[in-house]
């Protein structure tokens, strides 16, 4: 009858698997950076991380996936960021544009990367764990814009049975622009324009929609 592990092999096999996760975060993180999404392949990923490439696909799948694993620590951050900064504002737009401009500046630094971040979150296998954890991060920041606005709403004496509907409608709505933001300078959509005074512009438009739907509403 085979002994059960030990404590002491259970705490052994846990580090060596955070060690080997450790590394290839950082051979992926490192790659992807300096030669772009599309001219790294999970040979070099592995050969970087010293691990054989069957042990990386233990990790991630596929390389999108580790694009994945990578780029949503950078969400992560950038969300984190974006609501403390977040708090300091009084202006609702203001509040929101703290919320998403740290996600935009994070974006910004490698735009071919982020297109394809952006596609591996939106069309990916929904097998994928780190996918799954992206989604959460996209949930989050719409929570964010949801609970604010909805705050704001408050102060104004707008209340109403639909108005954690309406705030989490227009949360939805800043993503999907955040999206077309982040990705505007690789894709090369509307030339000229800078990206962030767009997001803001159209930020500052959802937000007007939103408290004056409310005004209406109760008017009616």
């Amino acid at each position: 009858m085979t002994e059960p592990p030990t404590s002491a092999q259970v705490g052994r096999r846990l580090r060596n698997m955070h060690d080997k996760q450790s590394r290839i975060f950082e051979a992926a993180t490192t790659l992807f950076a300096e030669r772009g999404f599309e001219n790294v392949t999970t040979q070099q990923i592995s050969d970087r991380a010293d691990i054989a490439a069957g042990t990386l696909f233990r990790y991630a799948a596929t390389k999108g996936e580790l694009l994945l694993m990578v780029y949503n620590e950078d969400f992560r951050a950038a969300l984190e960021r974006g609501e403390r900064e977040a708090r300091a504002q009084r202006d609702p737009v203001k509040a929101i544009l703290a919320m998403t401009a740290p996600i935009a500046e994070a974006a910004n630094r490698h735009p071919a990367n982020t297109v394809v971040y952006q596609r591996e979150l939106l069309f990916g296998s929904p097998t994928d764990k780190y996918r799954s954890e992206g989604l959460a991060l996209v949930a989050r920041l719409e929570s964010m814009i949801a609970e604010r606005l909805a705050q704001d709403a408050r102060a104004r004496r707008l209340d109403s049975p639909r108005l954690e509907g309406q705030a989490r409608l227009a949360g939805r709505t800043v993503f999907a622009v955040l999206q077309l933001a982040v990705v505007q300078p690789a894709t090369g959509a509307h030339p000229g324009h800078n990206a962030l005074a767009d997001l803001r512009a159209q930020i500052a438009q959802i937000v007007a929609g939103f408290f004056a739907s409310l005004e209406n509403r109760r008017k009616a």
